[in-house]
């Protein structure tokens, strides 16, 4: 998927606030932080003002025009787009990344999300991708382990019935 980073036009200003939107609520801690129900709605309507506001600023808007387009006032405006508040900081990381060709992992994230997964840190990731490594290894000696005692089982079937052939 293609996000403008400085959009030209409301279309393009619409899917960059959308990504931004999307890819900062579904990161690990926003979803901690909006566990609560009581905080829920006001932490998602944070998040979308800061990110309607950051996506009008890299599209040229003012403050007073973002502020009268988002129907806040100006120093709310303000507060998000120089990071003062939480939702405006979280907004500002998340383009950041984005901007550092980082949208594929956010996706992936949100898809484990979706999915009903649980996203775990990387080093714990890389532990459980060393351990399926060991015992994906371990599985193909004992496979070998297998046909070899069946090897020698029908062999010795073998002899078995040639020697109640003799008899």
């Amino acid at each position: 998927m293609e996000v403008p980073l400085n959009p030209m036009g409301r279309g393009e200003i619409h899917r960059l606030e959308s990504v931004l939107l999307f890819a900062t609520l579904f990161r690990p801690e926003v979803i901690e932080l909006i566990k609560d129900p009581a905080e829920r709605l006001t932490w998602v309507d944070s998040l979308a003002v800061a990110a309607g506001a950051i996506a009008r600023e890299k599209a040229g808007m003012t403050v007073p025009e973002i502020a009268e387009e988002l129907g806040r006032t100006e120093a709310t405006i303000r507060k998000h787009l120089k990071g003062e508040t939480k939702a405006g900081q979280l907004v500002k990381e998340t383009y950041e990344q984005i901007k550092a060709g980082k949208l594929d992992e956010l996706v992936r994230n949100i898809e484990v999300l979706a999915g009903g997964g649980k996203l775990v840190p990387a080093e714990e990731c890389e532990e459980l991708r060393k351990k399926v490594e060991e015992l994906e290894s371990e599985n193909r000696e004992l496979k070998a382990k297998i046909e070899n005692v069946r090897r020698i089982l029908d062999d010795t079937l073998e002899r078995v019935k040639k020697i109640e052939e003799l008899l």
